[in-house]
C-alpha cells in the first residue's frame, strides 16, 4: 500500500513516506546537520521536505548548492515538480553560464535558488550577493566542503552573514579519515550528524538489490613487452636511490615509496646536501615512469598515448628531468609504437562482451561505463560502434589539463537527458558523471578500473540500483596497480563509518525533543491519514528487534569441574620441573 507525505508546501502524492527520511527532517530543522545516507536512499527527499517547512515558517529565501551544472539543473527540475505552488516562490538556477551582471539582478528574484558554489562564492566576495536574509542553506555532495573548495568557502560565508544560519549538508560518502569528517563539520558548523546504514531494517526494504562482481582480466603479452624496458629503467633508478639511502621501501617501486623518497631528498637538500639534487631529478623521472607503466597495464594503449601527449605538452614549462624524459630514445620509440597501434587491452573486449550479454538478456537495459581517462572513453565508445542494438554516447568534462576541448555543461546535460529518455542505452563517461545524478533505469555499471578513493567508488556504484536491482562489474587487470586500488577502496569504505561515528559523538548537539518539528506533516496510508509522528512511532515498533525471552523453568547447566593436571602434562616436552630435582 502506497504511503505518501502530505504538507501544505508539497505537491500531492509526490513524496513517498519513509520513516527514516521524516526522522532526518525532524533533526535537520533543529540545527545544522550532516545527513549521511546510502546512495539511492533519498537524501534529496529530506531536502524537499525541509524546504517546504522553511517556506511555511520563514520569510527568508533558500539556497541549494550543488557542485556541477548537471546537478543544479536536476535539482531545479525536481523542485518545480515537488514544491506546491512553485510559481508563488519561483525557483531559478545560477551557474557560471550566466554573466555576473545578470546574476546580480536575479539573486533577489526568487525564494529558492539552486546554484554552484563557485558562483555563490564569487558573487558574495564581489558584493553582488548578500546572504543575510538566506534562511536555509542546503549543500549537496557535502564531502567537498574541505580545503579551498568553493563549497567550504560558501558555507563559511553563509555562517558569517546569515542572521540565523541553518545548514543541511548531504552526502553518501563523507570520507574515511576522521580529520576530514571533522573538517567538513567544522567548515559547515554542523551540530549533529544523522547517519543511517543500508542494512538497517527501516532502509533496506527501500533499496534495490545491488550485486557487485569482480572480473580479473589478463594483460596482453604485447603490452607486457612494451612495459618491460620501462620497468628495467625505473628499477635501476630505485636501486641507485636505495644505495643512497633515499628510497627505503622494500618491494616494487610504488607511488608511496617515491613520494617518501622525494621528501627525504628535499630534506637532505635543506641540510646542505647538494648531491640530493640529482636524487630529486631521478625520482621525478621514476614517478613519470610509474604513471606511464600503470596507464599501459591498467588502461591500455589509448590512455598511455594520452598521458605521453599531455606530459609532453606541459614539459615546456616543466623541469629539466621531464624534458629529458621525453627526449630519451626509449620514450621516443614507445611513442612511435603507440601511434601506430589500435587498442588491444583485454579490458576493451571484456566491456564489449558484458554489454552484449546484458542487452541480449534485457534489451531495455541502460548501462554506464566509467573510465578515468578521456582517451579510454573515446576508445571504448569506438569499440562499441559495431555492436548490435548498442546506442552509446560519451560524457566527458569541458577540458583537460592539456586544453583539449570536451563537452560544455549544457551539452553534458543534453546527453544525460537523452540517456534518461532512452535515445542512448550505453553511457561511457569519465568522473563527470559520477556524482549525484539520478539516472533512472541504469541497471549495470562497469568500472573500467577500480579507483582507490572510497568516495569515488561509492559515487560510481550509486549510479545503479536506484530504482530496481542493479549490477556493478569491476574490471581488475591481473598483477597490476588495479589490485591495490581495489583493496585500498574497500579498506577506506570500512573506515568511513567509524570516522563518522567518532566525530558524531564529539559534536555539541542542541537539545532536541524527538519528532517535535513534524507537526505540519501528515502521512496518507490508503484512504487513511495520520500524523507523521504516529507513522514514525508505528514503523519503529515494526522494526524493533525481538527480545528473546528466557524460560525460567530450564534447569541450570551443571558446571563442569576441571580435573587437576600433573605438571608433566602441561610443561613443554623435554622441560624439567623442580619436583624432579632432589631436595637437599
Amino acid at each position: 500500500m502506497r504511503r505518501v507525505v502530505h504538507h501544505t508546501g508539497l505537491t500531492d502524492d509526490a513524496v513517498e513516506a519513509r520513516a527514516y527520511q521524516l526522522e532526518a527532517v525532524d533533526e535537520a530543522l533543529t540545527g545544522s546537520m550532516l545527513l549521511v545516507l546510502p546512495t539511492a536512499a533519498g537524501k534529496t527527499a529530506v531536502a524537499w521536505m525541509t524546504i517546504a517547512e522553511m517556506l511555511k515558517k520563514n520569510k527568508g529565501w533558500i539556497l541549494f548548492v550543488a557542485p556541477t551544472n548537471g546537478l543544479v539543473d536536476q535539482h531545479v527540475r525536481d523542485l518545480k515538480r515537488i514544491i506546491k505552488n512553485i510559481e508563488k516562490y519561483n525557483v531559478i538556477s545560477m551557474t557560471g553560464s550566466i554573466p555576473p551582471e545578470k546574476r546580480k539582478e536575479l539573486w533577489n528574484s526568487a525564494r529558492i535558488i539552486v546554484a554552484t558554489p563557485h558562483v555563490v562564492r564569487n558573487d558574495v566576495l564581489t558584493g553582488n550577493l548578500s546572504l543575510q536574509d538566506c534562511s536555509h542553506l542546503i549543500i549537496d555532495e557535502a564531502h567537498h566542503s574541505t580545503g579551498k573548495h568553493p563549497m567550504a568557502i560558501t558555507a563559511e560565508l553563509y555562517n558569517s552573514e546569515a542572521g540565523k544560519p541553518l545548514i543541511l549538508g548531504m552526502t553518501a560518502s563523507p570520507g574515511s579519515k576522521t580529520e576530514i569528517v571533522a573538517e567538513i563539520c567544522e567548515r559547515l558548523k554542523i551540530e549533529r550528524i544523522h547517519i543511517r546504514m543500508a542494512k538497517e531494517p527501516m532502509l533496506s526494504k527501500y533499496l534495490a538489490g545491488l550485486e557487485i562482481q569482480e572480473i580479473v582480466v589478463n594483460v596482453p603479452e604485447k603490452i607486457r613487452q612494451l612495459v618491460t624496458p620501462l620497468e628495467l629503467w625505473i628499477n635501476g633508478i630505485v636501486r641507485r636511490q636505495r644505495r643512497a639511502g633515499i628510497y627505503v621501501r622494500t618491494g616494487n617501486p610504488s607511488f608511496g615509496g617515491l613520494n617518501e623518497a622525494r621528501a627525504r631528498a628535499q630534506h637532505a637538500i635543506s641540510l646542505g646536501d647538494a648531491s640530493a639534487y640529482s636524487s630529486i631529478s631521478q625520482i621525478a623521472t621514476a614517478m613519470t615512469l610509474n604513471h606511464l607503466i600503470n596507464h599501459l597495464l591498467t588502461q591500455g594503449i589509448a590512455a598511455a598515448r594520452e598521458f605521453l601527449e599531455n606530459s609532453h605538452n606541459t614539459s615546456a614549462e616543466s623541469s629539466k628531468s621531464l624534458k629529458k624524459f621525453h627526449k630519451d630514445p626509449r620514450i621516443l620509440e614507445l611513442k612511435n609504437t603507440l601511434d601506430g597501434m589500435d587498442e588491444i587491452h583485454t579490458k576493451v573486449g571484456t566491456v564489449r562482451r558484458l554489454i552484449r550479454h546484458r542487452l541480449r538478456r534485457d534489451p531495455e537495459s541502460k548501462i554506464i561505463v566509467f573510465a578515468s581517462f578521456r582517451n579510454t572513453v573515446e576508445s571504448l565508445d569506438r569499440a562499441l560502434d559495431d555492436l548490435k542494438d548498442v546506442k552509446s554516447v560519451q560524457v566527458i568534462g569541458q577540458s583537460d589539463r592539456s586544453g583539449k576541448k570536451g563537452l560544455k555543461p549544457k551539452q553534458q546535460i543534453e546527453v544525460l537527458d537523452k540517456f534518461r529518455e532512452g535515445e542512448y542505452n550505453v553511457l561511457v563517461a569519465t568522473s563527470v558523471a559520477e556524482e549525484g545524478l539520478d539516472i533512472p533505469g541504469a541497471d549495470l555499471v562497469i568500472f573500467y578500473e577500480p579507483v582507490g578513493s572510497e568516495i569515488r567508488t561509492i559515487q560510481r556504484r550509486g549510479r545503479t540500483g536506484r530504482h530496481r536491482e542493479g549490477e556493478v562489474m569491476v574490471l581488475v587487470a591481473e598483477d597490476t596497480r588495479d589490485e591495490n586500488a581495489k583493496i585500498s577502496a574497500e579498506r577506506k569504505e570500512e573506515n568511513m563509518q567509524r570516522a563518522v561515528q567518532r566525530i558524531r559523538r564529539k559534536l555539541p548537539r542542541k537539545n532536541h525533543e524527538d519528532l517535535c518539528n513534524l507537526d505540519n506533516f501528515l502521512v496518507q496510508i490508503g484512504q487513511k491519514e495520520i500524523l507523521a509522528t504516529d507513522f514514525i512511532i508505528q514503523i519503529r515498533k515494526e522494526n524493533r528487534p525481538e527480545i528473546i525471552k528466557i524460560d525460567q523453568n530450564v534447569p541450570e547447566i551443571e558446571k563442569r569441574t576441571e580435573k587437576s593436571l600433573e605438571p608433566s602434562n602441561f610443561r613443554p616436552r623435554g622441560q624439567k620441573g623442580l619436583e624432579e630435582y632432589e631436595k637437599k
